[in-house]
């Protein structure tokens, strides 16, 4: 299969991680997602956000290394999405920049909506 893939130019992705391997890494982390520092561990409703991130995503190449997995928040792992990093310091501060400018706007958002001149009917 691999190199019927390699002929075509394709590679396939890296294997998912098994549940086993998920909570190693969350273990490891100590539930804390490492772009935004959510904690897991705080209570139940965080848990249930919590994922593992491919630093450098399989799409990209990424291995299963416990060296490129690491906790993450859902929101943060869609906010990173599919882009490659050299680094997970370079993961982060985009993730947490992007993060503000996406508070920016729903702030704005939800103040026009909340304004009188929005709840006002004619």
């Amino acid at each position: 299969m691999r190199a019927v893939l390699g002929r075509l130019g394709l590679m396939p992705l890296a294997k998912p991680l098994t549940s086993k391997e998920g909570h190693d890494i969350l273990a490891r982390d100590r539930y804390r997602c490492q772009y935004c520092g959510l904690d897991g561990m705080s209570n139940f409703e965080n848990s249930l956000v919590m994922t593992v991130d491919f630093v450098v995503p399989r799409a990209r190449k990424g291995g299963k290394k416990a060296e490129n997995l690491v906790a993450a928040c859902r929101a943060c792992n869609v906010i990173k999405g599919h882009r490659a990093f050299n680094s997970l310091e370079e993961a982060k501060a985009y993730v947490l920049n992007r993060r503000a400018e996406l508070r920016q706007e729903w702030e704005g958002d939800t103040a026009r909506l909340k304004s009188p001149a929005m709840s006002a009917t004619p």
